[in-house]
């Protein structure tokens, strides 16, 4: 080629450079241009939730997305500046399985939370700081690390690793990821007002709520029940169970759970010693822990149910403290704050003196029923007995000095007519002067509910009658032999009997429980003699008592069951089937 060819071509030359460096400014504002666009939709994106859960992990997301990381985590700091929440983007189901643990804040990320400043790497490796992966983490190289503040405040730490392609986090992601940590802040401060104005709202509406259901008589089984699923809502808790103290108060049982799994702890007791819940118990505060795995403190949780944070709050005031309010939440959740522990300590606080006051009108209610049955069993005694007393007096006297037989016979049947509505005077007496757990139905209630339980089967309703303390005098294991008994009794009258009429009669007589079963059947056959009824013969022994059976001349059949009051320690099964 010839020099005048060399100088023809040169302009060419240059001018193709040119337009080449243009071009690759051009695609480097166009570059520039996208990401900011990115950066401004990832900013709109992030403010866009009120969950601060969700804005968290949405934070990391956009992250990974901005700069081409391969993965990326928000580290939260708790207030013992070590890392209380990990939330991992970039990792499947199964990798996150295989990692033997969170990281707890060592290391290099230690580094980022002591000095809160962006911080790039080629190779994590390489960091003096850097103590290595856990068991089963995946390996990573390139690295870059920005604090999340929240009003000068350092909430966390973004970390991204492993930039695709091979390549190293330059300048420009560090200043897309800093913005981007900026406009996190803000979100995370907005999610934060909004959790605890929703709080708030929530706690106004629960305390309402359960402070009227109890003063207007709700069953407090069904407010505890309330009580928990709003204490649950307004923290966001998987799990809550309301615990209350036995009489030793050295254990709690769950009466109430809501939430996962609230199914299989309802009944579950805990040890008030050497646990979270008995601690918060006996202290009367408010306490919690950021991971469960790094406590050897006992837990009400069901072994499916991974739970991380938890958090326990007393019922009532130091040195009045009733239960406790025990709450969870999964491994990877946000701990619970403060703020929390606030709110529910209210809330546990006003649903406890709710409580009181409520126990406090049932027993006023109670007292007054209880003396007007006081007053009625006085007049009933005073009264009315002492004057059919006096009627029957009168008539016996008179009756002797009747010569017609049929009338003397017909004022005696009224003699004995009065003295057995005496006999039933008496026995109510009785029943109004039992103080009754308004929970256990008592024994006169049990007997009549077997007796009319028995008439749709029968065909008619047998005749009741029940005389002296049943209700004071015998013990909850004699009550329970009685109502075996009768229950029998019953029975063998409707598989054997054929009996158009039967008659009960459960009575206290001095210190004897006495059980008398009559019917007008065709009697029992040999095979229920030497069978159930040896049966009930044998459960009299073993109480010490007697059982026999008779045939009446009028025809039928007549049991009597007698044990003596004293026989009250043996269990049902203590004394035969």
């Amino acid at each position: 080629m010839t020099d005048r060819e060399r100088h023809a071509l040169s302009p060419h030359m240059r001018l193709d450079d040119l337009l080449a460096e243009l071009q690759t400014r051009l695609e480097a504002v166009l570059a520039t241009r996208d990401r900011v666009h990115a950066l401004l939709e990832a900013v709109v994106s992030v403010g866009s939730d009120l969950d601060l859960e969700t804005v968290l992990r949405r934070i990391v997301e956009t992250a990974t997305t901005l700069v081409d990381a391969a993965y990326g985590a928000l580290g939260v700091v708790g207030e013992e500046r070590t890392l209380v929440q990990f939330i991992p983007v970039g990792l499947s189901e199964e990798e996150i399985a295989r990692i033997e643990h969170w990281p707890h804040g060592k290391g290099l990320l230690g580094l980022l939370i002591e000095d809160p400043r962006p911080l790039r790497l080629a190779d994590i490796t390489d960091h003096p700081a850097s103590r290595g992966f856990p068991e089963g983490h995946p390996p990573m190289g390139s690295f870059l690390g920005v604090p999340v503040r929240v009003r000068e405040e350092v909430f966390g730490n973004l970390y991204l690793t492993e930039k695709r392609g091979g390549g190293q986090f330059d300048e420009d992601d560090e200043a897309i990821v800093v913005a981007l940590a900026t406009a996190a802040g803000v979100a995370i401060e907005n999610a934060r007002l909004y959790g605890d104005t929703r709080r708030r709202e929530t706690w106004l509406q629960a305390s309402s709520e359960i402070t009227t259901s109890l003063l207007s008589g709700t069953d407090p089984r069904e407010v505890l029940t309330r009580v928990a699923r709003r204490a649950r809502e307004m923290v966001d808790a998987d799990i809550v169970a309301v615990m209350l103290a036995d009489e030793t108060r050295e254990t709690l049982r769950v009466v109430v759970a809501d939430g996962e799994a609230a199914g299989l702890v309802t009944g579950h007791r805990v040890a008030v010693a050497g646990s979270l819940a008995g601690e918060a118990f006996l202290r009367g505060e408010s306490l919690r822990l950021n991971d469960l795995s790094d406590t050897d403190m006992l837990t009400v949780t069901a072994e499916h149910l991974a739970v991380g944070p938890v958090a326990a709050v007393p019922l009532g005031a130091a040195g009045v403290v009733r239960g406790v309010l025990k709450l969870g939440k999964r491994i990877g959740r946000l701990p619970f704050s403060h703020a929390d522990l606030r709110t529910l300590h209210a809330f546990a606080g006003q649903a406890a003196l709710a409580l009181e006051l409520a126990e406090a009108r049932r027993d006023a209610e109670l007292l007054g029923l209880l003396e007007d049955r006081d007053r009625i069993a006085k007049d009933l005694h005073d009264v009315v007995i002492q004057r059919l007393f006096a009627v029957a007096m009168t008539l016996m006297a008179t009756a002797r000095k009747v010569e017609r037989p049929e009338a003397a016979g017909r004022m005696q049947h009224a003699v004995d007519e009065l003295d057995q509505i005496i006999r039933q005077i008496r026995s109510t007496i009785f029943a109004l002067q039992t103080p009754r757990d308004t929970a256990e139905p008592s024994l006169r209630a049990r007997i009549v509910e077997l007796v009319e339980s028995s008439r749709g089967h029968l065909g008619f309703m047998p005749g009741l009658r029940m005389e002296g303390p049943l209700d004071v005098e015998v013990p909850e294991p004699l009550a329970e032999h009685l109502l075996e008994v009768l229950r029998e009794a019953l029975s063998n009258i409707l598989r054997h009997a054929k009996a158009g009429r039967a008659e009960v009669t459960a009575e206290v007589a001095g210190r004897q429980l006495v059980l008398t079963i009559s019917d007008n059947g065709v009697g029992l056959p040999e095979d229920v003699r030497g069978g159930s009824l040896s049966a009930l013969a044998e459960r009299a022994a073993g109480l010490g008592g007697s059982f026999a059976t008779a045939s009446p001349p009028e025809g039928g059949t007549r049991l009597e069951w007698s044990v003596p009051l004293d026989a009250a320690a043996a269990g049902p099964e203590a004394a035969g089937p």
